[in-house]
């Protein structure tokens, strides 16, 4: 029980940064591809890979912790379900070009950004 609870309260946090996040960007640049996804996917899978390892190579956190981090805060802060429906979207309104992208540009992004978390994690 407690696990779930912890993970509901990290979901909330990654939401909450999420939002920002997101809507932040849409400040700053237009809002015909969905730039603000990208980035929170992007950088959602680098801070999971420096996460993760570090968790598995340099330090050894309470179970709960990591459940909170990951599970929760990083889960509740990416959102590949906002992608598949942007996505979906984009595809429907015949954009089928700038749903290529996205999906290249997210596939790519966030792969990338994964390994530069783990290569950074194993800095520490």
């Amino acid at each position: 029980m407690k696990e779930t609870v912890v993970a509901f309260l990290g979901g909330g946090v990654g939401t909450v940064f999420r939002y920002w996040l997101s809507g932040s960007v849409y400040r700053f640049v237009a809002a015909s591809f969905p730039f603000g996804t990208l980035l929170v996917n992007g950088l959602g899978c680098f801070l999971i890979g420096i996460l993760m390892s570090l968790f598995e190579e340099r330090f050894v956190v309470e179970p709960l912790l990591r459940i909170f981090l990951t599970i929760g805060v990083l889960g509740g802060f990416t959102t590949f379900s906002t992608f598949s429906y942007e996505t979906v979207s984009l595809l429907r309104e015949g954009s089928i070009l700038i749903a290529m992208l996205n999906i290249l540009g997210s596939l790519c992004v966030c792969l990338f950004a994964t390994w530069i978390g783990i290569v950074v994690g194993k800095l520490f």
